[in-house]
């Protein structure tokens, strides 16, 4: 079965830098858009960045555009977020996503608390 587990998340200071990984199994991971989102307490659940089947095409909210970068390694089946000049903003429960035949499977998250 589809199955995304995410890890890397912590507690953090403003400015610093945090990687975000998630271990997909269950599916031809190459074949596949991955997606980050994210969630915070009492805010609907926001878009965050997006990266096509072999990584040549990213994408990005523009709130978090020129401070992250998503990278995929294929051989390994494995979806990174890497977040530079963290804002007390991004603190969020952040998941990973993937879309297959319509129906779409989430990660459990991890948490990114940036707090000074």
């Amino acid at each position: 079965q589809v199955q995304l587990v995410e890890s890397g998340g912590g507690l953090v200071q403003p400015g610093t830098s945090l990687r975000l990984s998630c271990a997909a199994s269950g599916f031809a991971f190459s074949q596949y858009t991955m997606t980050w989102y994210r969630q915070a307490p009492g805010k609907e659940r926001e878009w965050v960045a997006g990266i096509s089947r072999i990584g040549f095409t990213k994408n990005y909210a523009d709130s978090v555009k020129g401070r992250f970068s998503i990278s995929r390694d294929n051989a390994k089946n494995m979806v990174y977020l890497q977040m530079n000049s963290l804002k007390p903003e991004d603190t969020a429960v952040y998941y990973c996503e993937v879309t297959l035949s319509g129906t779409t499977t989430w990660g459990q998250g991890t948490q990114v608390t940036v707090s000074s």
